[in-house]
């Protein structure tokens, strides 16, 4: 009887549950130097929160071939971190005109690296969360959805119109322009229809 009780009270209180695992980890001087500015700066409230917020950001990014320094691989694509000033020196070389239309296949080729990162349609509303986060984690800015309307902030390039671009290449849709400098408004104005495959 009193085994019976004892195991009832561990089912309730989840003592069967596998133990979290402790792990320590032995920086270098430098290292740990570096973590305690971040801390001391008030960057960073703590190593743990450190060590969460950059596995949090591996998930996100889905980075899981770290192959040399400066090549990783998120799926199908190579990620680069390159500085927005050179992105912005390469955009005054291509004619304004072509702005949008340049925006339209950085999209698509977005959409197609999402779809097949991430496993769903990129045109379906309820997965624009996951690329928004997506987006936000990789440095594109911060999306949001607010009825028919697309808000981008903070985005990387400012230029309207490739935004304008980007976001109807990538889900598959017809924007209204509705503010030119960031944060940058789109009024979704049609939702194009998935093509039979």
């Amino acid at each position: 009887m009193q085994n019976d009780k004892r195991k009832r009270l561990e089912e309730m209180v989840g003592k069967d549950e596998e133990p979290t695992k402790r792990t320590t980890i032995i920086l270098d001087k430098e290292e740990r130097e570096f973590v305690d500015s971040l801390i001391k700066e008030g960057k960073e409230p703590g190593i743990k929160p450190l060590i969460s917020k950059m596995l949090d950001v591996y998930r996100s990014m889905m980075i899981y071939d770290w192959r040399f320094p400066g090549e990783y691989y998120c799926g199908i694509s190579r990620i680069a971190f390159v500085n927005v000033e050179l992105l912005n020196i390469l955009l005054q070389y291509i004619p304004r005109e072509k702005w949008h239309e340049l925006g339209v296949k950085l999209g698509e080729a977005l959409k197609v690296s999402m779809e097949t990162t991430l496993g769903f349609q990129a045109t379906q509303r309820e997965n624009w969360e996951s690329i928004f986060k997506r987006l936000r984690v990789q440095g594109f800015g911060d999306f949001y959805l607010k009825d028919k309307y697309l808000l981008v902030k903070m985005p990387f390039i400012s230029h309207v119109e490739i935004w304008q671009g980007i976001l109807e290449g990538l889900f598959d849709v017809k924007l209204d322009v509705k503010t030119t400098v960031p944060p940058l408004v789109f009024e979704i104005k049609l939702q194009k229809t998935l093509s039979p495959q």
